[in-house]
């Protein structure tokens, strides 16, 4: 086991290990780390604690103090001066007439370094407007290209539920969501219905996922036929939560001494109530597969066919 502190350096982000060393860091302590792009000022998460080995990246870098009122000053400054940043990149970008959009830019601790972020449909070539920024500021410069969702994480909003975006409040990391997901639980697939505002489906989707599939097993699809105690039926409809399905029977069949004889009735019936037919138990389609398919990994694929 490794004693650990996570730390924070975004309101919602994610959560990096690192090594406390020799100082007592508690919950909500402001501290001075070592990352790859130099030194950070983030947000111990929780007291320190114990983790097994596979849950670190080694070697794991050590927390360099506890930060103090100047180190939190500077901080602030970073955070005023992004505006004004934002303003020149924006007047540079127009001035190379780049279909890009600036969606936030950071400053580094040490402001050794500034990244701006940016959206845009295709590659960019932004050379010649990273030479004028550099000459503008005076310090590294990177920009990069992000997707919709961490757009939506960046800059916020409110979702269709009329709470802030989960993403942007308190979600961490992003969890592939599937289509798939949204008809295990019934809901519309009306893209308007199930996509959030970053146009992507919604994450709360996840969220039910890993009950609905919990109840789902044994559940035969709509369409499907299955052998009850009344006989051969077709699936009408099915209640997950409810652990109901709708069953259309045919009790009299048309024969030819008595074609008008057609009896169709609907009943209901427990999962454990029926039985289904081997054959659809073991069918599987690519369909389905495709369904399970998160939407930025369907995008990378579209992409890839493209080029």
């Amino acid at each position: 086991m490794v004693k650990v502190a996570g730390v924070r350096f975004k309101r919602a982000g994610k959560v990096y290990y690192f090594d406390p060393g020799d100082l007592d860091v508690k919950q909500d302590t402001n501290v001075i780390v070592e990352t790859a792009r130099g030194m950070e000022y983030g947000t111990v998460t929780s007291d320190i604690k114990s983790v097994g080995e596979k849950e670190i990246v080694a070697p794991l870098k050590k927390i360099m103090r506890i930060a103090n009122a100047q180190d939190t000053e500077q901080h602030i400054e970073n955070l005023k001066k992004k505006e004004k940043a934002m303003l020149l990149c924006q007047e540079k970008v127009d001035k190379h007439k780049l279909d890009m959009k600036l969606i936030d830019v950071e400053y580094t601790f040490d402001n050794s370094k500034i990244i701006f972020y940016f959206t845009a449909d295709g590659r960019v070539d932004f050379r010649e407007l990273v030479k004028d920024l550099a000459g503008v500021f005076k310090m590294r410069i990177e920009l990069r290209q992000i997707g919709v969702r961490d757009e939506a994480k960046m800059v916020g909003g409110i979702g269709s539920c009329g709470r802030g975006l989960c993403c942007n409040t308190w979600l961490p990391e992003f969890e592939p969501v599937s289509i798939k997901m949204a008809k295990v639980q019934n809901l519309s697939l009306n893209p308007t219905k199930i996509s959030g505002i970053c146009g992507r489906l919604m994450c709360c989707l996840k969220y039910e996922n890993d009950i609905y599939m919990e109840l789902r097993k044994g559940m035969p699809e709509i369409g499907e036929r299955i052998k009850t105690d009344d006989g051969i039926g077709v699936v009408f409809d099915t209640n997950i939560l409810e652990n109901k399905i709708k069953v259309r029977l045919v009790l009299e069949e048309k024969t030819e001494d008595k074609p008008e004889k057609l009896s169709v009735d609907f009943y209901t019936y427990k999962k454990s109530e029926i039985k289904r037919l081997e054959h659809h138990r073991k069918k599987e389609s690519s369909k389905d597969i495709l369904e399970e398919l998160d939407d930025d990994l369907l995008d990378e694929i579209k992409n890839l066919l493209k080029e």
